[in-house]
């Protein structure tokens, strides 16, 4: 299957680009002790995405006002950025469409996740490691976030014909299931929190590509509004970048942690004096 074959091939792209790029191997803790301490900043990265809010400051609070204000304006524009969007869905290679709706289900998403945190434990690479829990945490936050803001929102999808203001809170259907898009979260959050490991702009770039194409491709198919997949898009931008520097705090405090020089008083006959261990 075509499909299958692609996402095959990208996850084997991304683990030779992963080692060739990326950070040495870390041999100072067992595959046990490392498999433990992060499922702990997993939880710990999932966690702080929730609670986060609590402790916003100006410039938060900022930041979000300037993402709602950007939704309402493109709220304007969402009848006829859909109408035109579904018009050219016929002339999209079929490749596109097929990979935009597969890297934004959970499955092959999670898979691929799952699959570079892996890659990370095996070769104990501390790099990688750190990327496949940057992973796993932002999209379980961002998986967690959309699924209950689908649900409670009730938008209808362009594809239900009722207009972008037809809303039916807590509705079981699907074809109100349209805000945010889940696809969309999940697909950018996972090229988001990629690019961000390299320092090459077309490095990065190549991977904010990849994340974009199963936005576009919602919209194409008419399963979701511009606002949709647009808001989508920028809340996965301050979740990865949110949980990326906790657990980069939270990685220095343990490093110092264990690194720190421990003192203790010895005596003998004719010596006295202290030993430093660290």
């Amino acid at each position: 299957m075509i499909t299958i074959l692609t996402f095959r091939r990208l996850v084997f792209g991304l683990f030779l680009l992963m080692n060739a790029f990326v950070g040495t191997a870390q041999d100072t803790l067992s595959t046990k002790q490392l498999l433990a301490t992060d499922f702990k900043n997993v939880y710990q990265g999932v966690k702080h995405t929730y609670t986060r809010p609590l402790q916003w400051k100006k410039k938060d609070f900022l930041t979000a006002g300037s993402i709602v204000l950007g939704t309402a304006v493109l709220y304007t524009f969402d009848e006829d950025s859909s109408n035109w969007f579904r018009k050219q869905e016929d002339d999209v290679p079929s490749v596109l469409k097929e990979s935009g709706y597969y890297l934004g289900k959970p499955l092959y998403n999670y898979s691929l996740n799952g699959s570079v945190y892996l890659l990370g434990l095996v070769t104990k690479n501390e790099n990688i490691r750190h990327t496949g829990v940057l992973l796993l945490s932002s999209s379980v936050a961002m998986g967690i976030l959309q699924s209950i803001s689908k649900t409670v929102v009730g938008r209808a999808r362009p594809m239900a014909e009722v207009g972008k203001s037809a809303f039916k809170p807590f509705s079981k259907e699907a074809a109100y299931h349209s805000f945010p898009s889940g696809h969309t979260a999940l697909s950018f959050t996972t090229f988001y929190a990629l690019g961000k490991q390299f320092n090459n702009p077309w490095i990065k770039g190549g991977f904010y590509t990849l994340g974009m194409i199963s936005p576009v491709s919602r919209i194409w198919a008419g399963a979701h509004w511009l606002t949709d997949v647009a808001l989508s898009v920028a809340v996965s931008v301050v979740v990865v970048d949110s949980i990326d520097k906790f657990l980069k705090r939270e990685e220095n405090q343990n490093s110092f942690s264990e690194n720190k020089i421990s003192w203790t008083l010895q005596m003998g006959p004719g010596t006295i004096g202290f030993k430093g261990t660290f």
